[in-house]
């Protein structure tokens, strides 16, 4: 049997070198393009390594996660979305910050300018760009007009910052925790954190980790 849920068609892309996450969403166009609303339509890009527990969300209970509230924003709105979160401003320069209309936190606020690792001076917010994205197709255009940076990447920051004039697109503020699973850190608490919660899983857990800090 097949591990692809029924009636999910499954596209694999190779991205031949690695100039970038903007290059990367770039090596799907073509893919995009083939599909019946073509390369206009709005998708999501979603990165692996930045895990959201949505379920450990306090007084959240109604989210479906992220990436699904993001979806739910843009059919209800029509805006586009980057999910953000909080980081110490020390910290602004290993990520993409963005700029808003407002600082509002009840609901997604418009970006109006966006900055790839900024300095914690520069930086024009603390509110940092994590891998959930919801795009309109109108990207590949700009990423394909985005000059190569440092170490000759395609940044796809520089693409979403050329549309933001032309483009709705909102901060979205996610419910639940953010593990970052590219650090061994991250990727053991992400692990340490789900098998806690396990019907199963959890006592054992608990107990080895109980002896395990005794020693």
């Amino acid at each position: 049997h097949s591990a692809t849920p029924e009636g999910l068609q499954l596209s694999v892309v190779y991205q031949p070198q690695a100039l970038g996450l903007g290059h990367a969403v770039l090596c799907a166009r073509e893919v995009l393009a083939a599909m019946p609303e073509g390369e206009e339509q709005t998708f999501a890009v979603m990165l692996p390594d930045d895990f959201i527990d949505a379920a450990a969300a306090a007084g959240h209970a109604g989210s479906a996660g992220c990436l699904a509230d993001m979806v739910a924003l843009h059919e209800a709105t029509g805006a586009w979305s980057l999910a953000v979160e909080e980081v110490p401003r020390e910290q602004t320069d290993k990520y993409g910050v963005v700029s808003l209309t407002s600082q509002a936190t009840d609901a997604p606020e418009r970006m109006v300018a966006m900055v790839e690792k900024p300095k914690p001076a520069d930086a024009p917010s603390n509110l940092a760009v994590v891998g959930r994205y919801v795009l309109p197709g109108a990207i590949f255009a700009a990423l394909a007009e985005v000059k190569p940076g440092a170490g000759g990447e395609i940044q796809l920051t520089d693409g979403i910052a050329a549309l933001l004039a032309s483009h709705d697109i909102r901060a979205h503020r996610f419910a639940g925790v953010r593990y970052d699973c590219g650090s061994k850190l991250g990727y053991a608490k992400a692990n340490m954190a789900l098998a806690l919660r396990d019907p199963v899983m959890a006592e054992p857990l608990k107990a080895w980790l109980k002896a395990e800090m005794a020693l």
